[in-house]
């Protein structure tokens, strides 16, 4: 793995941008991009109604915890609340997806706002439409590099797309004080689209250690996760990555969007041309073959998220997994 990740402006010629997508899914399983449009001042603003709601008094918070939002899945969570590789995250959090009636799927439906500030509503709002964009172009892209056509994605997998967005507060950690504010892990679907600030942390693992990924203004970081990995056959990889502490005196804000597969998609192989690579099994950081993976995404993703807020999954309402 190069010591730093590919650049790819979105701005240029979709054949060009689909052949430098392709390599980088291939070679790495995370790339920065460019040129995507979307409006600088967006994240900015976002940023500003995101540390106004942190920094609210923990009751008033707690008045939208994730416990009120039943199977949805939707609200706050404390530091600390949330479990990666069975270890607590340094980091409290806001989940969010797309506005849903109360009955539809699991992991859907309404979201839980807080009545201050009251721009938070609105600026995720458009920066889920906005980043929804770039995820689409993107799957575009990955379909012409794979050789099925820059309408694959969204005749097949991703027609009603599974849509989650994640505001993460990583407060600093004074040295000598070591651990990380996420473990090691992969993420479980197809996309992720991740806005950093100026604080950094994010590393991504290379076949000879950690490489720290820079946060560059106005630059999203994409990471493959396990899903497009499975249904390529290990022809584009979901890279580990983890979160380090920072120091200083203020918070670190990250903003995951998670563009993955329909809800009911079987999760099986992509019709690629070529003999796949062997199972990667042996070297992946949990030691599990995606290989086998079989069902729907939906299923898959139930039992995931279950093992994150393991107390959660005992009180919500949730289907069987397999």
């Amino acid at each position: 793995m190069p010591a730093e990740l590919p650049r790819i402006d979105l701005a240029r010629d979709e054949d060009e941008v689909a052949r430098a997508v392709d390599a980088a899914c291939r070679s790495v399983g995370f790339f920065t991009v460019v040129g995507h449009g979307i409006d600088p001042g967006l994240q900015a603003r976002m940023d500003t109604a995101a540390r106004a709601f942190f920094a609210r008094p923990e009751a008033e918070k707690a008045a939208i915890a994730m416990a009120h939002g039943g199977r949805a899945w939707r609200g706050w969570f404390p530091l600390h609340g949330e479990l990666t590789s069975g270890v607590p995250d340094h980091k409290e959090g806001f989940y969010v997806g797309r506005e849903l009636p109360p009955d539809d799927r699991p992991l859907h439906g309404p979201n839980l706002w807080p009545a201050e500030p009251a721009d938070l509503r609105p600026a995720v709002t458009a920066w889920m439409d906005a980043v929804e964009g770039v995820a689409q172009r993107l799957a575009r892209a990955i379909g012409i590099g794979l050789g099925l056509g820059a309408d694959w994605f969204a005749r097949h997998l991703t027609a009603d797309p599974t849509v989650l967005f994640r505001i993460f507060r990583y407060p600093p950690v004074p040295p000598p004080a070591e651990g990380w504010g996420v473990a090691e892990h992969t993420d479980y679907g197809l996309l992720t689209l991740l806005a950093q600030d100026h604080r950094g942390g994010l590393q991504v693992r290379g076949p000879d250690g950690w490489i720290d990924v820079p946060p560059e203004p106005g630059a999203l970081v994409v990471n493959l996760g396990d899903m497009l990995d499975r249904m390529t056959g290990g022809r584009y990889r979901s890279t580990p990555h983890r979160v380090v502490p920072t120091s200083g005196d203020d918070d670190r804000l990250s903003f995951p969007f998670f563009f993955d597969p329909s809800w009911d998609a079987e999760v099986r192989p992509l019709p690629l041309a070529g003999e796949a690579p062997p199972d990667d099994a042996a070297t992946r950081w949990d030691g599990t073959s995606l290989r086998h993976l079989d069902g729907t995404y939906g299923a898959y993703l139930t039992a995931k998220v279950a093992r994150v807020f393991p107390a959660l999954a005992e009180t919500a309402t949730l289907p069987p997994t397999p």
